[in-house]
C-alpha cells in the first residue's frame, strides 16, 4: 500500500476516543521504530501502549486478537514485524484498525498474484517495501518515519531516530534513494556525517572500540582487553593522546595513524575487503551532544536483549536516568557477549563445504546468539559466502535459530526460504530476510531440525556446484 493511502486511512482513528496498542520488535530498528511513531502519537495527544516482543508468537497473536475482539484498543500497530503472519494479523481488521508497517520477507504468494489483495479490508493497513518493489534494503524505522513524516512533516525532526534504526539493521552499508534522503533530513535536525573506520565508535577510547567491535570481528582483539593493547603497539599507534592527554578516539588519529590501524586490521583479516570496513560515521545528536550511532544502536540493541527494552525507549525519548542505566546494561550486555564469543570460537560445530551449524544450546542467551552469528559472519574466520547457523535454548522449551552468510551472498541462498523449508517440516515460526533470517523451534525437534538443515544446506551446495 503507498503511504498516502495508508495514512489517509489511519487519520479517522485520531479524533476517536481510547487506546493505541503498538508491537515493536526488541532489536535497535524495532525499538527505534517505536520511539518514532510514540513521538508522533504524543504530538496529536493519543494515548499509546507499547509491548516490546523477542517474536511474533501464534501464542501472542491469539492473545490480541482476543483482545482486539472485546475492542480494548482503537488501533493497533505492528512495528519490525508481522509480515510473515499477514493472513493471522488482517483478521484483527474485523474488530479494530490494523497497522502493519514493516520490511521483512513475505510468503512469496503475498508478493505475486492476487492473495494480499484477498486480505484488503478498510481497517487494515499493511506498508512495506517488498510489495511495492522499492529497494528492499530499506529498515522498518525507514518505513515508519516515513509514515509519521506523511502524517505531519513536522515529524521530519526524527530523522535521526531512522539513521539509528538503519544502521541497527545495516542498511547502511548500501544506501538507497530513500535512505539517503532521510540521512538528509537528519542532518539538518543536528546529525553529522563523515567518512572512516566503521570499528565500533569513533568517540570511545580507541582500545576499547576495538575490544568492544561488532561491525568488524578481529581475531585475537575483539573481545580481548590485552588483544586490543596488543595490537595497537605492533602497529605502532600509542593509545593516550600526549598533547591533551586522555585516552585516543578514532577521530584523534592523524592519517599515518589511520593507515597503520586498516593495514593492521586488513592483514589481521585477509578475506576482509578495506571498502568493507571504510564506510559512512554517524554522528547523532543527543541529550545535548554527538554519539556515534553505531555504539548508541548497540547500547540500544543491548537494552532489548536483556529484557530491558522499556529502558531503552525511555532513553531514546531523551530521559537522562535511562541513559545512566543504559550504560550499566550496556556494560552488562558486553560481557554476555564477549563470553558468548569466547565460548562459540571453542565449541563443538558441524561443518561442512559452505555452511557451518553452531548448536550454543544453554550456553549462549538466546536473545544473543544472533547478534554473535552476524559479528561472525563479518570476520575472516570463514570464506565468504559461507552460511553460518546459530542456535540457543529459551526457557520455555524453544529453540532460537539465528541464520548470516559471511561477508557476501554470493550464491543467492535465501535463509529465510531455507529456514522456511525446513520449519514446514518440524512445525515452528520463521522471519527475516534472503541474508538474514531467524526461526524458532521446539526442544523436542531439535535433532530432526538439525539433521533437515543440513540436507537442505547440502542440496543448496549441489546446485551451486552445479
Amino acid at each position: 500500500m503507498e503511504l498516502k493511502e495508508a495514512v489517509a486511512r489511519f487519520t479517522d482513528v485520531l479524533e476517536k476516543k481510547g487506546m493505541i496498542r503498538v508491537v515493536t520488535h526488541i532489536d535497535t530498528d524495532g525499538l527505534a521504530s517505536a520511539a518514532i511513531l510514540i513521538n508522533a502519537l504524543k504530538k496529536l495527544n493519543q494515548q499509546f501502549w507499547v509491548a516490546c516482543i523477542k517474536q511474533l508468537e501464534d501464542s501472542f497473536i491469539n492473545e490480541l486478537y482476543e483482545e482486539a475482539k472485546n475492542k480494548k484498543w482503537k488501533a493497533i500497530f505492528f512495528l519490525d514485524l508481522g509480515s510473515s503472519k499477514i493472513a493471522e494479523i488482517a483478521k484483527f481488521a474485523e474488530h479494530v484498525k490494523t497497522i502493519i508497517l514493516d520490511h521483512h520477507e513475505l510468503e512469496e504468494k503475498f508478493i505475486v498474484g492476487k492473495a494480499l489483495e484477498d486480505l484488503r479490508h478498510d481497517n487494515f493497513i499493511f506498508v512495506n517495501p517488498l510489495t511495492n518493489h522499492e529497494d528492499s534494503n530499506i529498515s522498518a524505522s525507514n518505513v515508519v518515519y516515513r509514515f509519521v513524516k506523511e502524517l505531519d512533516k513536522k515529524n521530519e525532526e526524527l530523522a535521526q531516530l531512522a539513521v539509528l534504526g538503519m544502521i541497527g539493521d545495516l542498511a547502511d552499508r548500501s544506501l538507497s534513494k530513500t535512505n539517503t534522503a532521510i540521512i538528509e533530513d537528519a542532518k539538518i535536525h543536528g546529525m553529522q556525517s563523515k567518512q572512516g573506520l566503521t570499528i565500533f565508535s569513533t568517540t570511545r577510547a580507541l582500545h576499547k572500540a576495538l575490544e568492544f567491535g561488532s561491525y568488524i570481528f578481529i581475531p585475537g582483539v575483539t573481545g580481548s582487553s590485552q588483544g586490543a593493547l596488543t595490537f595497537l603497539r605492533e602497529i605502532g599507534i600509542e593509545i593516550k593522546d600526549k598533547t591533551r592527554g586522555g585516552y585516543k578516539t578514532l577521530l584523534d588519529l592523524n592519517k599515518e595513524e589511520l593507515s597503520a590501524l586498516i593495514t593492521g586490521i586488513m592483514l589481521k583479516q585477509p578475506n576482509q575487503e578495506d571498502k568493507e570496513i571504510i564506510g559512512n560515521i554517524y554522528l547523532l545528536k543527543l541529550f545535548g551532544r554527538l554519539y556515534d550511532a553505531r555504539e548508541v544502536s548497540t547500547m540500544v540493541n543491548a537494552c532489548g536483549r536483556l529484557g530491558n527494552a522499556s529502558v531503552a525507549l525511555a532513553f531514546l525519548m531523551g530521559s537522562k536516568n535511562a541513559k545512566e542505566n543504559v550504560e550499566e546494561i550496556y556494560t552488562e550486555y558486553k560481557h554476555h557477549l564477549m563470553s558468548g564469543l569466547n565460548f562459540v570460537a571453542s565449541a563443538q560445530k558441524i561443518e561442512s563445504e559452505g555452511f557451518i551449524i553452531i548448536n550454543a544450546k544453554d550456553c549462549v542467551k538466546d536473545t544473543i546468539i544472533g547478534t554473535i552469528i552476524s559479528i561472525l559472519s563479518s570476520s575472516s574466520m570463514y570464506s565468504v559466502g559461507t552460511v553460518l547457523i546459530g542456535m540457543a535454548y529459551r526457557d520455555d522449551g524453544k529453540v532460537k535459530v539465528s541464520a548470516r552468510i559471511v561477508h557476501k551472498n554470493v550464491n543467492d541462498i535465501n535463509l529465510y526460504k531455507l529456514l522456511d523449508s525446513v520449519v514446514k517440516q518440524t512445525g515452528g515460526e520463521v522471519g527475516g530476510h534472503p541474508n538474514a533470517a531467524g526461526a524458532l523451534i521446539s526442544k523436542t525437534k531439535e535433532k530432526e531440525f538439525t539433521e533437515l538443515l543440513q540436507k537442505a544446506l547440502q542440496v543448496e551446495e549441489i546446485k551451486i556446484k552445479i
